[in-house]
């Protein structure tokens, strides 16, 4: 199957079993979301889990706040979101005055999740699937990262990532519920907002800087 007709597969997907609906704690934003009759496990390669991008998390719903909040985060700046998951955070940066954004994932399901919210927002931000962890430091000004550390081999491969982009001047802001995997001693604290959480109905999402 040609990618171009796998996107249009996924994009046909979400928009006939995903409720287009605002987001808990961020209503601001407009999110395909999933619901009872979505049937999601039937996603090829889905093996009866949820999808990450289908539902609320956290870190990405903290930052996204956070971002939403405080415009001067973001504003006139390049920016990344990496792992975007539903494209939340870089919707928050778009919507915020951001030059550009770009919107990274390794699943082409949340890809296509990705440019559908962005579509129904209003907003114009550039897509790609891909795994940039093990590549050198990408051209941005910022790199935001909602919920990345969420088990072990995850994190041990985005921290040295975002420790190279550090290296290279680039600013880091991390978004994360405090999970075990998180690298607090490699972090500062710089905010905390009560949001909704999947499978715990609410959380305290943290925003966290990474020093070079």
């Amino acid at each position: 199957m040609m990618a171009g007709a796998v996107v249009h597969d996924a994009e046909a997907f979400i928009r006939r079993h995903l409720e287009l609906r605002p987001a808990p704690s961020v209503p601001e934003i407009s999110l395909y979301a999933a619901h009872p009759a979505s049937r999601l496990g039937r996603l090829p390669g889905g093996g009866g889990e949820p999808p990450y991008w289908a539902y609320h998390w956290a870190g990405g719903s903290a930052l996204a706040r956070h971002i939403l909040d405080n415009p001067d985060v973001v504003s006139g700046r390049t920016v990344i979101d990496l792992g975007c998951g539903s494209g939340i955070v870089a919707i928050a940066a778009a919507k915020s005055g951001a030059a550009h954004v770009t919107a990274i994932d390794t699943d082409r399901y949340a890809v296509a999740a990705t440019a559908l919210n962005a579509q129904a927002n209003g907003v114009a931000i550039d897509v790609l699937q891909a795994d940039i962890l093990g590549d050198p430091p990408p051209s941005a000004d910022l790199i935001l990262a909602g919920d990345l550390f969420y088990n072990h081999n995850l994190a041990r491969r985005t921290l040295p990532f975002l420790q190279r982009c550090r290296a290279a001047g680039i600013s880091v802001l991390i978004g994360d519920p405090g999970r075990k995997t998180l690298p607090r001693s490699r972090l500062t604290a710089v905010a905390e907002y009560r949001v909704a959480d999947f499978g715990e109905g609410e959380a305290s999402g943290g925003i966290y800087t990474l020093a070079k």
